[in-house]
């Protein structure tokens, strides 16, 4: 559930920070895909017992999370352009 401001939403009763809503769908489409293909990564390399493999998909998981507006300067105190910025360069990193 959103909070009246829309920054966050509340799960579970813990509030976390809201993706930012100006992203274009099929960026935020790539972005969470991303996201969620660092978190399985995580999960393997912990079954792997490889702590670079899981350090390389930690960092993955913070890039996406930057990009999305969920961690780093809070997405409503950027101008459009450094949102645009932020999430143009997340997709950049995340594509290499």
């Amino acid at each position: 559930m959103p909070t009246p401001d829309g920054h966050h939403v509340v799960i579970n009763g813990r509030k976390w920070r809201a993706t930012d809503p100006a992203i274009p769908d099929d960026v935020r489409d790539r972005l969470q895909h991303a996201l969620m293909a660092a978190r399985r990564a995580i999960a393997q390399a912990h079954r792997d017992d490889d702590p670079e493999a899981e350090r390389r998909a930690r960092s993955r998981v913070q890039t996406a999370k930057v990009a999305l507006g969920e961690r780093g300067t809070p997405w409503w105190e950027q101008t459009a352009q450094e949102r645009e910025d932020r999430w143009s360069s997340g997709l950049r990193q995340l594509d290499d």
